[in-house]
């Protein structure tokens, strides 16, 4: 983790796979990533939402628990990697909550996703960016490179992101 200030104390963050007894404390923090892509006035959180997730057949969920209480989270799946024969990691979502953010919570959950690769045997992990520049993009340009591809989609929602 990168050093967070001069003579400053590093924060007690524990980082571990989010489980259906963490719904409650994550529910809040889908709202406020929604919230932060979206605009408008802030969502209630869902715990019902936050269980189906964390139960999702295909999604994982890293938790980053800052003094006990849950700050951040980053959603990612382990795929096939056609090119190699072997297996990719996919970080979709990756959030932390604004008050607790220059840290390096961020970075440090995105340090133990890594450290999976060899146990599951990944032959690389692929972070999805944000496409505006921002504080959130900075992250994903100091931990990795571009890759060799840009991404598309096809909306079948009328909810776009907000463009900042």
């Amino acid at each position: 983790m990168e050093p967070i200030g001069e003579g400053a104390v590093a924060p007690d963050i524990e980082i571990r796979r989010l489980t259906l007894a963490d719904a409650r404390d994550l529910a809040p923090l889908i709202a406020a990533y929604n919230q932060s892509l979206f605009r408008g006035p802030p969502g209630s959180p869902d715990a019902y939402y936050a269980e189906e997730l964390l139960q999702d057949r295909t999604a994982e969920i890293l938790g980053a628990r800052l003094d006990g209480a849950l700050v951040g989270f980053i959603i990612f799946y382990d795929i096939p990697d056609v090119w190699t024969g072997m297996r990719s990691g996919l970080a979709d979502h990756i959030f932390v909550d604004h008050r607790h953010r220059q840290k390096g919570i961020a970075k440090a959950m995105v340090d133990v996703l890594a450290e999976e690769a060899d146990g599951r045997g990944w032959s690389k992990l692929v972070l999805h960016a944000p496409r505006n520049p921002g504080t959130g993009r900075r992250l994903y340009e100091k931990v990795a490179e571009p890759a060799d591809w840009a991404s598309y989609v096809i909306r079948f929602v009328e909810r776009e992101p907000s463009v900042r």
